[in-house]
């Protein structure tokens, strides 16, 4: 019989910093039986006739799970100093795909969005307005639009799945997030495999796996 084909998990995120954080994930995923794809290891699909940007985007389309790291860096990837970065364009890719997904947010990012929201900076548009100087924690306040968009802060409360957001504060939050999250390897192949056709079906389930 032919070997059954692995559950791919995308990881996007950018690398400064977490270079120890995504080895951790890297390890845990593997061992677990999926097949991953993460930048940091050179494992992302690369086509050679696209560009990396189009590359990334074409892997969000092909993985089964995605799993997003939102840090304090913004991430790379920018054509001019408005555009967005390519693990912000993934992300947002991912969710108008409805792709079963997994989001953690770094504590400072979170932070960051509470502060400005109460300073009157509550929303993308406004905190644009902003300049920041050079400081070694947040580099680009688009890391809490990012946030933003993975809460589905667009969408009407009622209205909202797929919209957890794990906080985590250090790599070992992180790790457990992802160890708990994927080790039901074949769990989670089931339910692909009963509700893969139905993009509808696999939101909702997500959503409810989720909830604590």
């Amino acid at each position: 019989m032919a070997k059954k084909k692995r559950l791919v998990v995308m990881v996007s995120s950018t690398v400064y910093g977490i270079e120890e954080l995504l080895e951790r994930i890297y390890a845990i995923l593997t061992k677990f039986g999926y097949e991953v794809w993460m930048s940091h290891k050179g494992t992302v699909p690369v086509i050679s006739t696209k560009s990396a940007f189009d590359n990334c985007l074409h892997a969000v389309e092909q993985c089964d799970l995605f799993l997003s790291l939102i840090t304090t860096h913004y991430g790379s990837g920018k054509e001019d100093a408005s555009a967005l970065s390519i693990t912000h364009q993934e992300l947002l890719w991912a969710i108008d795909l409805n792709k079963p997904r997994w989001v953690l947010a770094h504590d400072q990012v979170v932070f960051a969005r509470t502060l400005l929201t109460n300073l009157g900076y509550d929303d993308a548009k406004k905190r644009a307005d902003l300049k920041l100087k050079r400081n070694p924690v947040v580099d680009d306040l688009r890391v809490i639009d990012m946030y933003e968009a993975a809460i589905r802060h667009d969408v009407q409360f009622a209205d909202r799945k797929g919209n957890w957001v794990q906080k985590f504060v250090s790599p070992d939050d992180a790790q457990l997030y992802a160890t708990a999250q994927f080790y039901r390897y074949q769990e989670v192949e089931r339910f692909l495999e009963e509700h893969l056709n139905d993009p509808d079906v696999v939101g909702q389930r997500v959503a409810q796996e989720k909830k604590p």
